[in-house]
């Protein structure tokens, strides 16, 4: 069956030449076709030579690319993406580490799969597509994952419900089945996953490194972590000798959870789950905290709502600056994708000036190296962190 063929207008070709994966419909002068949702579609420039092909999409981003060249998009093809994606992992020691076997396998256009997420929890791998095109190959990945994994992978979960709007998509198992309950290992932390109802993939697997980074600074020091979910900071920090550690996050269901890991781990700790909003939460604190830990939900999830966005981060860190002990540390993040690096070091500079304390930046703090980043596709680095010292 021949592809679809889109063409685009006089000069639209130069972000492909850059070999950028996504394509707007801006772009398109017309196509050849009718494409359905998630159809592979050959793209071409106004003087039809050949560019790309990719999965066609009705949306803004009207394709994502596969391939800069001719290619047969098919198992072989696949298979290949997704070992070039597993020795990456493998050339970090994440499936030898006896400590650590939670870690993202797939990364999208940073492993140049556009549309694809891929974790991995101790033998299960969550599948998440953010395209349709990359939804409908989904058994052919499960099948992939078990030739190239064998014995380290237990099952393969689709969790794409939230993430294809448009496509109903049910969460659940497309290879073998576990109890609704996983164990992970995370720097020697163990962790209850819920693949059902855990957000993103089921743990926010992209902050490891700074959870280590907060291991190493909370020897005897008062630790607040808000927007806590599951307590993952905050088992880093008792691991590390916290003095005390206090978890806050509206959720009840996700601060249950978190006491549970708490106890998990450790005998009788100094820890306290706090079902409450985080905001007017701040405001009631006493300046008797070391490290606290701002790690919100994207608060701009596009470019239309940045403005809103900003201003949310802006409160936050405000009020966390304002109540911090003196020499305190404050690591603080956005995971949204619309603000750049500029917008958040303006939000925290303007954050400090309101609140008239001397602030240092200690420490820029991105995404661990299991979420590699194309160099074709900046718009990936989309965690912004930094540790930040208030005296």
């Amino acid at each position: 069956m021949e592809r679809c063929k889109l063409y685009l207008k006089p000069g639209k070709e130069k972000s492909l030449y850059r070999k950028h994966p996504w394509l707007f419909s801006g772009a398109i002068a017309k196509m050849a076709g009718k494409p359905q949702e998630g159809d592979l579609v050959d793209i071409y420039d106004a003087d039809k030579q050949y560019l790309a092909t990719g999965h066609f999409q009705d949306e803004t981003i009207i394709a994502k690319i596969l391939e800069f060249g001719n290619a047969n998009i098919d198992y072989d093809f696949w298979k290949q993406r997704i070992a070039n994606a597993i020795n990456y992992r493998k050339g970090f020691g994440f499936f030898d580490n006896p400590d650590t076997n939670v870690f993202r396998l797939i990364n999208g256009e940073g492993d140049f799969m556009p549309g694809l997420i891929a974790d991995y929890y101790n033998g299960i791998v969550v599948l998440q597509a953010h395209s349709q095109g990359m939804h409908n190959n989904f058994q052919t990945f499960a099948d992939i994952l078990a030739e190239l994994l064998t014995d380290k992978l237990v099952a393969v979960f689709d969790k794409s419900s939230s993430t294809l709007p448009r496509t109903k998509s049910e969460d659940k198992y497309i290879y073998g089945a576990t109890p609704e309950e996983w164990e992970v290992k995370e720097d020697g932390n163990k962790f209850l996953i819920n693949f059902y109802e855990g957000q993103k993939t089921g743990f926010f697997i992209d902050q490891r490194e700074n959870r280590a980074l907060v291991r190493s600074l909370a020897a005897g020091k008062r630790v607040l972590n808000t927007f806590g979910y599951t307590g993952g900071f905050s088992l880093s920090a008792l691991r590390g000798n916290a003095e005390y550690v206090e978890t806050v996050d509206i959720s009840k269901k996700a601060i249950s959870l978190c006491e549970r890991n708490v106890a998990l781990n450790f005998d009788n700790a100094n820890h306290k789950g706090v079902a409450e909003d985080v905001l007017p939460y701040l405001s009631t604190i006493d300046d008797n905290y070391d490290i606290i830990i701002l790690d919100p939900p994207a608060f701009a999830k596009n470019h239309r709502n940045l403005k809103q966005g900003l201003k949310g981060y802006k409160n936050i860190n405000q009020r966390a600056i304002e109540k911090i002990k003196p020499g305190g540390l404050i690591l603080t993040f956005s995971c949204s994708q619309a603000v750049s690096t500029e917008d958040f070091k303006q939000m925290v500079f303007t954050s400090a000036a309101n609140a008239n304390r001397k602030v240092r930046i200690v420490k820029q703090l991105p995404h661990a190296i299991d979420h590699p980043v194309s160099i074709y596709h900046p718009e990936g680095e989309y965690l912004k962190g930094l540790l930040i010292h208030v005296e």
